[in-house]
């Protein structure tokens, strides 16, 4: 079997996993920043790990755990699992086979999806590999009664595997194995660490920036030439940046000013982009201003509601785009006449979305209202479920305080380097997970760096990743 599975090719297992990229895929979650956070990572190690099955002489891989949320698709199964409030189910499951078949058969039914498209694809592996073409005989197993290894005493391979799909490694076993890389690749990447930082010191001062931000969880060396290429542009042309004193720059996708008045600066665009870019930030500060007046205008018009933008919930929003739907909403309040008292809903926040059709509450406690929501419903949707969002507030930030507490906690106890986590990790996990760390006190985690996210991982500048919910 295991000859028959390492003769399919790359494009056959994207071919054969269609029905699952169609359900996971991180472009179909938009508006859900948490669940493609976690199918993004969750898929470059699944690709990382039928690359290391397709190079030659592979003979095993380590044990994967993965976590998938999945929306419903035409090729979900009829009997679906209970969902999520998000309304996508969430699906780990743990990688142990050892060849590309098996990998795919195994993703797909574990994520409860159809397989029937594979029955051509294995009939016409089988048929083109003959024992002679390939210079070995044919395999098969017996599978025996289990009363045959109970009276022999034989160990049942069935039960074996049963009980190796079973085991995870535990964080003290996980941390042996790994921190000698992490060690090493941390000692690697520390002469650039260090220049990173001194640029990015030099940049800040020269220019009088706030600060100077990543979009994206780029490596120390991808990070050091994005400065780098900045600082030239510094050098070659000073007075283009005069404009950008106050502001945060922020390494993005694209270049522009994001909704929160960020300087945004496109990694691949050339200079002469970013150059025009920073000639227009005079424009860019009219329409942030005219931003600010429309939050108030708002604001008044719904009980002191202030209207917020939060990068780390969504994606990047243009200012443009956000002045659009601040403009938009207001010129609907201002036809309709609520009737709420100008301080009723003193303190709550709120986030506009342009796709949804009715009023919620964040679990954090913020509104998320939709611009074109019917008015008088929303007037009593925040009456009703103002008392609820301001203990849901309430409660955020004292999650909030507790994270900050036992993450100081941790750093001193475990000599950690740093500790982190990821933007789809909530206050409540990471507390969990330090408190994991704290009955754990592994002599293995002094001095190192930690980003508590969803798997275990050792990242190419030496930082671990550990999921939050390891086995102690």
């Amino acid at each position: 079997h295991s000859v028959i599975s390492r003769a399919l090719s790359g494009a056959e297992a994207v071919n054969a996993l269609r029905p699952f990229y169609f359900a996971v895929h991180p472009d179909f979650f938009g508006k859900y920043p948490k669940e493609r956070e976690v199918n993004e990572n969750s898929l470059k190690r699944l690709n990382g790990y039928l690359e290391n099955l397709q190079k030659p002489g592979s003979r095993s891989v380590q044990p994967m755990k993965l976590t998938f949320y999945l929306r419903n698709t035409k090729y979900s199964s009829k009997v679906q699992p209970e969902l999520l409030s998000s309304g996508f189910r969430s699906v780990s499951f743990t990688l142990h086979t050892n060849d590309v078949l098996s990998t795919v058969m195994d993703v797909l039914t574990s994520c409860s999806l159809p397989m029937e498209h594979m029955k051509g694809l294995t009939a016409s592996k089988a048929a083109s590999k003959s024992p002679t073409e390939t210079g070995k005989p044919f395999y098969r197993t017996i599978k025996w009664d289990k009363s045959y290894y109970t009276f022999t005493g034989f160990k049942d391979p069935e039960q074996e595997l049963q009980q190796a799909q079973r085991a995870e490694p535990t964080l003290s076993v996980w941390l042996r194995n790994n921190e000698p890389e992490a060690t090493k690749k941390h000692d690697a990447s520390l002469p650039r660490r260090e220049e990173l930082n001194r640029l990015k010191r030099e940049l800040c001062r020269r220019f009088n920036l706030t600060d100077i931000r990543w979009q994206r969880s780029w490596g120390v060396s991808h990070r050091y030439c994005q400065l780098q290429s900045l600082s030239r542009l510094s050098h070659q042309n000073p007075e283009a940046l005069i404009n950008l004193q106050g502001h945060t720059v922020v390494f993005a996708d694209q270049s522009g000013m994001d909704a929160s008045g960020h300087v945004m600066l496109g990694t691949m665009d050339v200079h002469h982009q970013w150059t025009k870019l920073f000639e227009q930030l005079p424009g860019y500060h009219s329409l942030q201003q005219q931003t600010h007046w429309l939050k108030e205008r708002i604001s008044l018009l719904l009980g002191g509601t202030q209207v917020v933008h939060m990068d780390r919930l969504g994606p990047v929003q243009p200012i443009a785009e956000h002045y659009s739907s601040l403009n938009t909403f207001h010129k609907r309040l201002m036809s309709h006449h609520l009737r709420l008292h100008p301080r009723s809903l003193q303190g709550l926040t709120m986030l506009l979305e342009n796709d949804r059709s009715n009023p919620s509450l964040h679990e954090m406690g913020h509104f998320i209202i939709p611009i074109k929501c019917d008015l008088p419903t929303l007037q009593v949707f925040l009456q009703n479920h103002a008392p609820e969002a301001r203990r849901r507030i309430q409660r955020k930030n004292q999650l909030q305080a507790e994270e900050e507490a036992v993450v100081k906690l941790c750093l001193e106890t475990l000599s950690l380097r740093s500790l982190s986590k990821e933007p789809s990790v909530s206050p409540a996990q990471m507390i969990q997970c330090c408190e994991r760390l704290l009955e754990q006190r592994s002599p293995h985690m002094q001095g190192l760096q930690i980003c508590v996210s969803h798997f275990y991982s050792v990242m190419q500048d030496g930082d671990l990743c550990v999921p939050w919910d390891c086995k102690s």
